[in-house]
């Protein structure tokens, strides 16, 4: 069960690769000023994610605690994470916005599913 809860929390919100309103984000400076003070969160999942300047992540879902680590590769956001015992392995990832409110992440750096969360 555990498994199968974070294969969910890794794939979160699938999107179609087809969803062409989002802008990829390149460099490390435009992510953080997207980031700054906000929560990345899926709802469905209660789901919140601090992604902090010094490379620390932080949040919840499902009521367990999220830790981890990240940094900008390539123009990639790549991370490491915990939730609650169970490792989230390192994988580095296309970042893209919608406007202000939406950011997409598709795992293996654009080749594979994405997730997309609000920026609150």
């Amino acid at each position: 069960m555990l498994r199968f809860i974070a294969t969910v929390f890794m794939l979160a919100a699938p999107v179609s690769a087809g969803a062409n309103d989002f802008e990829p984000i390149n460099d490390k400076g435009t992510f953080l000023s997207l980031i700054k003070d906000r929560v990345l969160r899926i709802g469905l999942y209660n789901l919140s994610l601090n992604v902090l300047p010094d490379g620390r992540i932080e949040g919840s879902a499902l009521g367990w605690s999220i830790t981890g680590s990240w940094d900008w590769k390539d123009g990639y956001f790549c991370r490491e994470m915990d939730w609650s015992g169970m490792e989230i392995d390192y994988n580095c990832q296309l970042v893209e916005a919608q406007g202000s409110d939406k950011m997409r992440f598709t795992v293996d750096q654009g080749a594979g599913d994405s997730a997309v969360f609000r920026l609150r």
